[in-house]
């Protein structure tokens, strides 16, 4: 029952030395571990600093090779141009930036038809999924926080079963803060939602008017399905299953003069994104466009009284044309950022090709601008203490 040899001081320090022997290796191991991670992510940085430095050089030869054409670098007074200092800045700004936010178009393919759309479908391709989540991957450890699906329609390929498989792998897997969709709402059914809702945050319902008629004009319709039904079925559904539910609109010609108080007030959305409608070439304006938005245009003042009269409402998020043109990270249907600064999509090559640092060195994104426009808010459901 008990040991014939009593405890000794002696013996208690042979017995430590005995089990820190043998918990040894464990540590060796753990500590190589923790040292190969830590080094890999200062080596990463490093490279960081430095295409950050080398695309700043770039910037210089290209401002040097328009000298030698005749736009001189320097003022009058010998001082650097400010155009120089910009052009510098903003590639230093893009190849440093962190992918904190991304807007993810997976497809361009659509039931509706709105006019000023400026995601037509000029492609049906989709990404097969397994590329796709490895693109969502690149983008987790170069620092994404918050992805957000879009099209087109994201609902309209597979029934929504490939949109989910996404949502579901950024929540579970990738763990990521925040998960959000942006759709018309016309192709979502419940079951949708009791499979996949507690892995969404956010779910944002496009709706530019609360008439009928108005819907059918712009094109935010499908035949004579009722668009404003479908809202506010969705709404309900995101209450029952606890997701964050979001408005956006386009404030255009034929809804300007509109007052959406009391309906927005009903719907209680916890925000209401107001965009100014904008014309990019290619997309919704110009040769080879799908779209003539020319018509849907409004001036700044015309905007800003539409703001004014709905001021009142405390969720509204206003965004103008100059916020939407620079302060969004987008990748469209093959993972390539799309630079809108200068009114048309410039595609970089995409992250799956040449990875995160370098695509992002072509996307145009202000990360200033981003972070002014409200871009960071709290946007994790969790967070939110929403009672459902």
């Amino acid at each position: 029952m008990f040991s014939s040899e009593p405890e000794t001081p002696h013996n208690s320090i042979s017995n430590d030395c005995a089990s820190a022997k043998k918990s040894l290796p464990k540590l060796q191991t753990s500590t190589s571990i923790w040292i190969s991670q830590h080094t890999s992510m200062f080596l990463q940085r490093c490279m960081s600093f430095l295409q950050c430095i080398f695309a700043a050089v770039l910037a210089w030869i290209g401002v040097r090779g328009q000298q030698v054409h005749g736009a001189s670098q320097f003022s009058s007074t010998g001082k650097v141009n400010p155009a120089t200092i910009k052009v510098v800045n903003n590639v230093i700004s893009q190849a440093s930036a962190t992918p904190s936010s991304v807007n993810y178009h997976f497809t361009r393919q659509c039931n509706y038809k709105c006019g000023f759309c400026f995601h037509t479908a000029k492609t049906s391709f989709v990404l097969p999924i397994e590329e796709a989540k490895r693109g969502l991957q690149l983008l987790k450890e170069s620092g994404l926080e918050k992805i957000n699906f879009s099209g087109g329609e994201p609902f309209i390929h597979d029934r929504g079963d490939f949109l989910g498989k996404l949502v579901q792998y950024c929540k579970h897997d990738l763990q990521l803060p925040s998960v959000s969709i942006v759709s018309n709402g016309s192709m979502i059914r419940e079951k949708w939602f009791q499979t996949y809702g507690e892995y969404l945050d956010i779910l944002a319902i496009s709706c530019d008017s609360f008439d009928e008629d108005t819907n059918q004009t712009i094109g935010r319709a499908q035949g004579r399905k009722s668009h404003l039904d479908n809202l506010f079925k969705v709404r309900d559904w995101c209450r029952k299953y606890k997701v964050a539910f979001k408005i956006n609109s386009v404030i255009n010609t034929f809804n300007v003069d509109e007052d959406m108080r009391e309906n927005i007030t009903e719907l209680n959305p916890v925000r209401w994104k107001v965009f100014q409608c904008l014309l990019i070439d290619g997309e919704n304006a110009g040769e080879n466009s799908l779209r003539e938005a020319e018509r849907f245009l409004i001036s700044d003042q015309q905007f800003q009284d539409f703001l004014e009269r709905h001021s009142s409402i405390s969720c509204l998020v206003p965004e103008s044309n100059q916020k939407m043109r620079d302060s969004y990270l987008i990748l469209d249907e093959y993972m390539r950022f799309l630079d809108c600064r200068e009114g048309r999509k410039d595609p970089s090559k995409s992250i799956l090709d040449v990875g995160v640092e370098e695509a992002i060195q072509f996307s145009g994104f202000d990360e200033k601008m981003f972070l002014k426009r409200g871009g960071k808010y709290v946007w994790s459901k969790a967070d939110m203490r929403l009672e459902w």
